[in-house]
């Protein structure tokens, strides 16, 4: 029942009791009003495989789902933030795909933060748990909600088929700097096929290398081509595909500080990221977030968000 990852805020609660957190949560939501403290106490403290077991033994004892009971009693960002911790993430991250593609807007920010981060086996878990969910082929839903080259990254990246060695391949390296650059600053228009085989296909370390070559042949940091050579949703997904091999962690501590300063917060991708990440890697991301923009996180969320919502996000954020 660990933690799926290492770097987490959120780890194994050792005197963990799933019978007294099971009677906690239905004291909870007995008579008029809910313990929201008590609900935040007991699920933002526990790992999502020590989660599941608290959902079997809620279901077995009570006869109802956990997650149905809560969405009755809580409201607003702060059930949208608990009704993910009880999900795993493959099925998480497939639910949240789905929220973005249905409806009458899509929202591309879940579709490129999830895709461009995802490991290959966590995409094939989650085009597997979307299917079984939805009924529908992930891919053909995407491929119906999106258009162009930003479509066909989509799909690319959805066959889940990057390299994952680490062997870098020299000749291969400065014919792939090449390459793009040849198909993008080098020449009128941009050859964006070729953007997407490199990046798309190679493996982080070979990558890695071919930023370097690329930014001898051209002067320039390969993120600053794609801003100049691409728009819109392209431009993003590229950038995001860059950012993610160079420092993932600090990928989405841009993501989080972009979600909330200025006016107003991108309450979404505040909350996918702190729910998604929050037993992976959330110890890195508050470090590049310090580093970056030298204020933590922490007290960015307590700024920016107030009373349950706020008190849970603090909870995965961790001092």
């Amino acid at each position: 029942m660990a933690a799926i990852g290492n770097r987490g805020t959120v780890v194994e609660a050792t005197a963990f009791n799933v019978e007294e957190d099971v009677n906690r949560l239905r004291g909870a939501m007995k008579g008029a009003g809910t313990d929201e403290a008590a609900v935040i106490e007991v699920l933002a403290r526990r790992t999502i495989a020590q989660r599941q077991r608290i959902k079997e033994a809620y279901k077995l004892t009570v006869g109802k789902d956990l997650a149905d009971d809560l969405q009755g009693e809580l409201t607003g960002n702060t059930e949208k933030v608990v009704l993910g911790l009880l999900m795993i993430a493959p099925k998480y991250d497939a639910y949240e795909l789905r929220t973005a593609i249905k409806g009458s807007g899509t929202e591309e920010a879940a579709l490129i933060d999830i895709l461009a981060s995802r490991t290959n086996a966590e995409i094939r878990a989650i085009t597997e748990v979307y299917m079984k969910e939805h009924g529908k082929s992930l891919e053909d839903d995407i491929e119906a909600d999106t258009s162009g080259m930003f479509k066909r990254v989509l799909v690319s990246l959805l066959t889940a088929g990057r390299d994952e060695s680490n062997t870098v391949n020299e000749t291969q390296a400065v014919q792939d700097a090449k390459d793009i650059y040849e198909a993008g600053e080098a020449c009128w228009g941009t050859d964006e096929v070729k953007f997407l085989t490199v990046l798309c296909v190679r493996n982080r370390n070979h990558l890695l290398r071919v930023f370097e070559e690329y930014q001898k042949i051209s002067g320039r940091d390969i993120e600053d081509s794609i801003k100049r050579e691409m728009s819109g949703s392209l431009e993003d997904v590229f950038l995001a595909i860059v950012k993610c091999l160079r420092n993932k962690p600090a990928f989405f501590a841009e993501r989080l500080y972009k979600s909330m300063k200025g006016l107003g917060t991108t309450d979404s991708i505040l909350i996918r990221i702190m729910v998604a990440r929050a037993e992976i890697d959330m110890l890195d991301i508050k470090t590049e977030f310090s580093k970056a923009y030298g204020k933590t996180l922490h007290s960015f969320i307590n700024g920016d968000s107030s009373g349950d919502y706020r008190k849970i996000l603090l909870e995965l954020c961790g001092e």
